[in-house]
């Protein structure tokens, strides 16, 4: 009998050491995200998981290209609450965002953004903002999809304490498994 409740505690014990481990592992480092809308094809598609890297930030900082998950602001939340949005950063502290001619300006670059869904221009969706200055913080953030995205261009820059963290994995499907790599970050088309 003490053997066999030996045998049991062991095995309670074990499922909780792993299930603290999984919990520290999604809370500090990584965790799952599923990708629900279309607002980032065709670089991410509905029903995607992606891996979101939660420790890199605390050492290095956002960068221009990065594929972000985060907390939308409360007073923009169109959908459920505490359903995290997934964007691609355009634009960091001190940058000046210009909207106009169906092209984005950082700092009054014209950025090559190879990534935007089939060629879509980019508007700015309320005609009379499209000048955005960060300031301290603050990213702008947009979807690949444009014609198909709720972003900074509407509830404007986003804290960086809003955001969870990086998308740095694609993980499902298998067939598309593989990192979300950063050659196509957003980068001035003008040389210096």
């Amino acid at each position: 009998m003490s053997r066999s409740l030996g045998c049991l505690f062991e095995v309670l014990e074990t499922l909780l050491v792993t299930l603290v481990f999984f919990l520290a592992v999604q809370l500090f480092v990584a965790q799952p995200f599923h990708v629900e809308q279309p607002s980032m094809e065709n670089t991410l598609m509905p029903d995607q998981y992606v891996l979101v890297d939660k420790i890199t930030p605390r050492f290095t900082d956002y960068q221009r290209g990065d594929i972000v998950v985060f907390n939308p602001p409360s007073s923009w939340a169109s959908g459920p609450a505490g359903t995290p949005y997934i964007k691609r950063v355009i634009a960091v502290a001190s940058d000046t965002v210009d909207i106009h001619d169906g092209h984005v300006f950082v700092d009054g670059k014209e950025l090559s953004e190879p990534y935007v869904y089939e060629g879509q221009a980019t508007e700015p969706l309320d005609a009379a903002k499209h000048i955005w200055k960060l300031t301290a913080g603050q990213l702008f953030v947009m979807g690949d999809h444009r014609g198909d995205s709720q972003d900074s261009r509407v509830f404007g820059p986003i804290d960086k304490a809003s955001v969870i963290g990086r998308a740095l994995i694609r993980y499902w499907p298998l067939a598309n498994f593989g990192p979300l790599s950063q050659p196509n970050a957003p980068t001035s088309s003008a040389t210096p």
